[in-house]
């Protein structure tokens, strides 16, 4: 893995889960990681209730706008991370691919939408601890 490793999170619509697990791992990685998310069939906008979710733990994703997933995207990532998109992410040798099963907030309220994101940071943080552990000092 290079000293700064990229990450690509893909779900359909690009408009809750992996717009959530981007703004985690920037959050939380800083720019120790490359992030990057799209979607097979990306939403319009962002799910609201994603927005709200992350803006409680001060995370604003309000200025995203779902993304297209391309070919290029999957080859300049490192590690690929699906969300329930099953196979339309394409694979490269080389790449890691992980698949997280997580629920789809599509529809859901802001309740129901809370345990999906910290859900999420919990496999970030792990994710984290991985491809870009802090320097020892």
């Amino acid at each position: 893995m290079p000293d700064k490793p990229s990450v690509l999170f893909v779900c359909v619509h690009n408009a809750g889960r992996s717009q959530m697990a981007a703004a985690w791992l920037t959050h939380l990685a800083g720019d120790r990681v490359e992030v990057r998310s799209a979607g097979s069939s990306p939403g319009e906008n962002v799910n609201p209730a994603a927005v709200e979710a992350m803006r409680e733990v001060g995370i604003d994703i309000s200025a995203e706008v779902p993304k297209m997933l391309t070919v290029d995207a999957v080859k300049e990532s490192d590690v690929c991370i699906t969300m329930g998109c099953g196979d339309t992410c394409p694979v490269f040798p080389g790449k890691r691919y992980l698949d997280w099963q997580l629920a789809d907030p599509a529809g859901q309220g802001v309740a129901a939408v809370r345990p999906i994101r910290d859900e999420i940071r919990v496999l970030v943080e792990g994710l984290i601890k991985e491809i870009a552990p802090r320097p020892q000092s």
